[in-house]
């Protein structure tokens, strides 16, 4: 952790957890939730991991080990892909960005350790591809909401607006060197920032002065509930398959042959997705892991709760057979509707 960010987040209101290295609220957490859909804020997510890929193989091997058409990208364009097991369990849903020398992996906090240990089980000797940790090397950001753009262009960075998701370039800012990719990590408009690590403070003030808002871990989870993306050991589990996940989006159908291929297709070709992920509307918080019951039935069980000022929210499993959105469910005591969230598709 940068010790100068941190002094800066504190003097901007941060207050941390115990052992954690990102701000947990700003003391703004509505009006920082309501700017992210109608002005600007910065998040620093620096605990996600950062995975680096090197080497002659490496893209061929990634190709090989995830659910999407990483061979098909070239330097300065990316794309989410899904990590699974096997039988098409969920492992992590990784951000890729491909550049000239390597592949960078953006992955879920603590992850990064897990992951090279699950990948060098695949590794040959043959194999050129080397698998480093550099998440201490780096800060990661987010700009997120619909003014991003007008942070990036009075920047002078205004064309990247224009490029498809998770392309990315670096970028001079100042006497910094950042780069720049195109994606919030939400279904929302945005950035991500990979900044060197001894360089975060002097762009987090920039941002700041750039008159975005900062939002903390907290309001982050509001968000992430709200939008549905799916968390590591919550909605991401060895029970659950990218297809049941809402990840369609994240799948390429054409690839060819990758770890856990023939279940994804098995599934798509037969229509064999049991149950889906949804959004649920709760009349009364409640705790993870409680089942959802439709007419007397467990249908499914709560992942993630999150209490808002609208209400609050949740994400849970539902059997595909009981329906869908708008079916009326029981959530221990609460009662619950389901509902779309944009991060997911359930074609």
């Amino acid at each position: 952790m940068d010790r100068t960010l941190r002094q800066l987040q504190e003097q901007a209101g941060a207050t941390f957890e115990e052992d954690s290295t990102i701000p947990a609220s700003f003391g703004n957490d509505s009006d920082a939730i309501a700017a992210a859909t109608t002005r600007v804020v910065l998040c620093d997510r620096s605990h996600w991991g950062l995975l680096e890929l090197t080497e002659s193989d490496r893209t061929r091997f990634l190709h090989n080990q995830t659910t999407n058409d990483i061979q098909s990208l070239k330097p300065g364009q990316g794309c989410d892909t899904v990590i699974v097991t096997s039988t098409a369990r969920t492992i992590d849903l990784a951000t890729i960005y491909i550049t000239q020398e390597s592949i960078l992996a953006l992955v879920s906090p603590g992850q990064v350790p897990r992951l090279i240990e699950w990948f060098d089980g695949y590794l040959f000797p043959m194999d050129r591809v080397t698998l480093k940790d550099v998440s201490d090397k780096f800060a990661i950001f987010n700009l997120i909401g619909p003014g991003s753009d007008a942070i990036l262009q009075q920047w002078g960075n205004g064309a990247i607006a224009s490029q498809p998701n998770r392309s990315h370039q670096l970028v001079q800012l100042d006497d910094v060197e950042i780069r720049i990719a195109v994606g919030s990590g939400l279904a929302l408009p945005g950035y991500t920032l990979i900044v060197p690590l001894d360089n975060a403070a002097k762009v987090w003030s920039k941002i700041l002065e750039a008159e975005a808002m900062p939002l903390g871990d907290r309001a982050w989870e509001q968000l992430r509930i709200r939008q549905g993306r799916p968390k590591c050991d919550r909605e991401l589990t060895d029970t659950y398959n990218p297809l049941e996940a809402g990840l369609w989006d994240y799948i390429s159908f054409d690839k060819g042959c990758y770890i856990g291929q023939e279940t994804i297709a098995r599934l798509n070709t037969y229509k064999g997705v049991k149950q889906r992920l949804w959004g649920i509307r709760l009349s009364v918080p409640v705790a993870p892991e409680t089942e959802i019951t439709a007419d007397g039935s467990k249908v499914g069980i709560l992942t993630s709760v999150v209490e808002t000022p609208e209400g609050t929210l949740g994400l849970g499993y539902v059997r595909a057979k009981a329906g869908g959105e708008g079916l009326t469910v029981k959530v221990g005591e609460a009662e619950g509707e389901i509902i779309a969230v944009p991060f997911l598709s359930h074609p």
